[in-house]
């Protein structure tokens, strides 16, 4: 009898990483998999943290925890010194797991399922004789453009730093929008610096590439289908990973407790009325720009859900102003989102642009007001406006700030406009057609399970 295959799974260590990974670890069990997750130590702490406070479990999968390098109380922000130290620590850490787990447990990993921000592990997987695959858990587009990087380079584009040469926008095809080269997403990184960190950090890991024939990607040619077709051969479509819409379900992998509260609330609420608000977990406000928004919510006179983090180790502080009374709305610490943005009640979404939030958002039908905060969500901005036209961006004055007359403003402009809404539900049934079983990304994961093990 065939023994069952177990894979391994190894996120970043960040939110919009380890939700998609862990959605694609569930999967991999509905096709007869072990999987073992494992995540940094301070990451893992975290989530197993959120699971005890939600009463989830995820009793399916192994969680598991390797040394990322830093201290315990480390605040992990830079991330180029993480992922410095990330590459020095945990390549021997996974070697001495993947061991551990054979000898004293038992268990023979049959293969290795890394985010590409974790490249170096497919050395790992080759050096102890086992296959390896790739995960990217941003758009395609921006693999696309990722994955060139070296012809960049190359055509004396950017630097070896990752640094343009040139202020000529990039073109990459007809679909995919132009890019301005300030909006590569290791220049929005705040320090440049930490940027070219991070792009050298990013071309260590896609050198391990011929280690693999599978780059798992969530998305889906119905979202981006020029990108596929310029690495038809390379990029797999597996998206959009999304978890089923049950109110029963508590996510798994989150790093703060969910409200689930805000649930019965949006019950109360009219059909298609609350602006939903939310940045992911990296987004900072100073407290100027923290008000604009709170009282540009209250001028806007419709219901709203306002995500504002709750994170004890954060030092930027910010607080309601006096005046804001909040009474049409909910503030909550964090949500379950996926569920929220299901919701009829919900009208449109404030959003860092984050890619997981995007793909929620496109496959519930919700259109988009875009507020970008770092990395590839200026991408992300540029190809829901432009591209998919599915939403509206936020325009800034020469101080960086946007004021609440224009959040208001642009919040009445998406929810007036028809064209929009229709645009984003017609885009919502091709992404929930290529979730049904038999579709694209169904294939594709069923046909790279089989090959991987």
């Amino acid at each position: 009898m065939m023994s069952t295959p177990t894979v391994l799974v190894l996120p970043a260590p960040g939110q919009g990483h380890v939700n998609p990974m862990m959605i694609l670890s569930h999967k991999l069990v509905d096709h007869g998999c072990h999987v073992i997750f494992v995540n940094s130590d301070f990451t893992h702490k975290r989530v197993v943290r959120s699971m005890e406070n939600n009463n989830g479990s995820s009793s399916t999968i192994k969680l598991v925890a390797i040394p990322d390098g830093l201290g315990p109380d480390h605040d992990r922000v830079n991330l180029g010194e993480l992922c410095d130290s990330m590459s020095r620590t945990m390549p021997s850490e996974l070697e001495k797991l993947i061991e551990d787990l054979q000898l004293n447990e038992g268990i023979k990993v049959t293969c290795v399922v890394a985010d590409v921000f974790m490249g170096w592990a497919l050395e790992v997987a080759r050096k102890v004789g086992i296959k390896g695959a790739f995960f990217w858990p941003a758009a395609a587009s921006v693999f696309v453009l990722q994955y060139n990087a070296s012809n960049l380079v190359a055509d004396a584009i950017l630097d070896s730093d990752g640094l343009p040469i040139s202020e000529k926008p990039l073109w990459l095809s007809s679909y995919i929008p132009t890019m301005e080269i300030r909006d590569l997403w290791w220049l929005n990184m705040f320090d440049p610096f930490v940027g070219k960190q991070m792009f050298k950090y990013m071309m260590h890991c896609l050198r391990n590439s011929n280690l693999t024939e599978w780059f798992l990607c969530n998305s889906t040619p119905e979202l981006e289908p020029e990108a596929f077709s310029l690495l038809p051969n390379i990029l797999s479509p597996i998206g959009p990973l999304l978890t089923p819409n049950n109110n029963n379900t508590i996510s798994v992998g989150q790093f703060w407790e969910e409200d689930i509260s805000c649930m019965s609330w949006l019950d109360q609420q009219p059909q298609c009325s609350v602006v939903y608000v939310a940045f992911g977990s990296h987004t900072l406000f100073n407290q100027t720009q923290f008000t604009e928004l709170a009282l540009a919510l209250e001028l806007t006179n419709r219901p709203f859900l306002w995500v504002v983090r709750q994170d004890p180790n954060c030092t930027n502080k910010v607080s309601l102003p006096p005046e804001f009374k909040g009474y049409k709305g909910k503030i909550i610490g964090w949500a379950p989102q996926k569920m929220v943005l299901s919701h009829p009640a919900i009208a449109c979404f404030v959003s860092h642009c984050g890619w997981n939030s995007t793909i929620e958002a496109l496959s519930n039908g919700v259109p988009l007001l875009c507020w970008p905060y770092f990395g590839d969500q200026f991408f992300n901005k540029n190809y829901i406006c432009d591209a998919l036209k599915v939403g509206m961006a936020f325009d800034s004055d020469e101080n960086g700030m946007i004021s609440r007359g224009k959040i208001k403003e642009k919040v009445d402009q998406l929810l007036s406009n028809e064209n929009t809404r229709s645009r984003s539900h017609k885009l919502m049934e091709k992404l929930k057609h290529n979730m049904d079983e038999g579709s694209t990304s169904s294939t594709n994961l069923s046909s790279n399970n089989r090959q991987l093990l």
